[in-house]
């Protein structure tokens, strides 16, 4: 990986483009909320948000904690458990073949339904809410993760047998490199993933978290709070995201070349 002033400004090009795009943004919706007179309890302006992000932030940050960590004990869980199985699918095609169908499964169940049989299962507590975020990253890390880990060409697979490598080693110096584009790419879908799930699971049954605020707004008619909320949770899975983006760029750093 290169670190050269070309590519300090392309990156901050790239910033700038960002900024501006969330500028002209907030822009757009101040214009379109004080042209039509929108109701501030439909869509309030970008000031009473903020006013509500600066005012309400203890708030906003003691739901956020219980919402992290639902969001990343699940990450952790459903993408270890995803490497796992994939390890197994690629070392035994009769296991694949087997099981893949009954992930597919899991993966269709829609969340609303999934989530008060867990709570029924579990209570209220954290893990009905870790158990959704893991099931939210679980699929995606599998099916990136058996692709990355059969992605090794035939010549690869002969010079290692040529060589009479064990199956372990073809797996650690030759799967294991070829996977990690892949496994990246699931693992940044699985880190906003992973934040949904664990909201979601919260309008089910919680006393705190993201999840229970936004609930907690609406019905209160708070939509400054609402808003606020649904910014928070988005900056923290864009943190997320950019820190797995971050890793990656530090790892598969022959991708570069």
């Amino acid at each position: 990986m290169r670190w050269d002033a070309s590519a300090l400004r392309a990156g901050l090009g790239r910033g700038a483009i960002a900024v501006s795009g969330i500028a002209g943004g907030i822009a757009l919706w101040w214009a379109v909320v004080t042209v039509f007179d929108v109701a501030p309890y439909v869509v309030p302006p970008p000031d009473d948000v903020w006013r509500s992000l600066t005012g309400d932030f203890s708030t906003l940050l003691d739901n956020l904690w219980p919402t992290a960590q639902e969001a990343l004990l699940g990450f952790a869980i459903g993408n270890v458990l995803a490497v796992a199985i994939a390890i197994v699918f690629v070392h035994s095609r009769t296991i694949e073949r087997g099981l893949f169908p009954v992930a597919v499964f899991v993966q269709t169940l829609p969340l609303v339904a999934v989530a008060p049989v867990l709570v029924l299962m579990f209570g209220n507590g954290m893990a009905p809410k870790v158990i959704i975020a893991a099931l939210m990253t679980l699929f995606p890390t599998l099916v990136n993760a058996v692709r990355g880990f059969d992605a090794i060409g035939p010549q690869t697979l002969e010079l290692f047998r040529v060589l009479s490598a064990s199956k372990a080693d073809v797996f650690w110096k030759a799967r294991t490199f070829a996977s990690l584009p892949f496994l990246f790419s699931s693992l940044k879908i699985a880190s906003t993933s992973a934040v949904i799930g664990a909201i979601v699971a919260e309008w089910i049954g919680a006393d705190e978290g993201l999840g229970y605020l936004i609930i907690n707004a609406t019905y209160n008619f708070q939509t400054p709070l609402l808003y606020a909320t649904m910014i928070v949770a988005s900056l923290f899975a864009l943190l997320l995201f950019a820190l797995v983006g971050l890793i990656e760029r530090l790892v598969v750093t022959w991708e570069d070349d």
